[in-house]
């Protein structure tokens, strides 16, 4: 079965989205809170977890997406930088999603590209003792 991931750059990423594709974030719900793509119905499922001995793979990954997205789905899939993006958009691709696409540079690069970010509102509530 063909599992060659498709990437494209932010510019082309925006124009995919606004013709309806779903947006994944795979970042860690972390990452997400700290800022994310701004659009309406995105999707936060991390693809890693952040644990003290490193980066480790989340087991249940393809389980949440299957709650979310139907296999018929057109999905963007998105990171911090693209590398994460690239493996779930493989795992996705050879679990017989249809249409996935991999967002190249990740959140990062669309930052850099000065598109629109949500960032978290401030608040004092949720400042964390340190």
């Amino acid at each position: 079965s063909e599992t060659t991931v498709v990437t494209i750059d932010v510019h082309a990423a925006k124009n995919l989205i606004t013709s309806g594709h779903r947006y994944l974030d795979v970042r860690t719900a972390e990452e997400f809170r700290k800022g994310h793509v701004d659009i309406e119905n995105i999707l936060n499922i991390p693809y890693m977890f952040n644990t003290p001995e490193g980066r480790v793979k989340n087991p249940e990954f393809l389980e949440l997406v299957s709650a979310k997205c139907s296999k018929d789905d057109h999905l963007l899939i998105g990171c911090q930088s693209g590398v994460r993006s690239l493996c779930a958009s493989a795992d996705l691709l050879k679990a017989d999603y249809k249409h996935v696409t991999n967002m190249g540079g990740g959140f990062a690069a669309w930052v850099e590209n000065g598109l629109s970010v949500k960032k978290p509102e401030l608040d004092s509530s949720s400042d964390k003792a340190s």
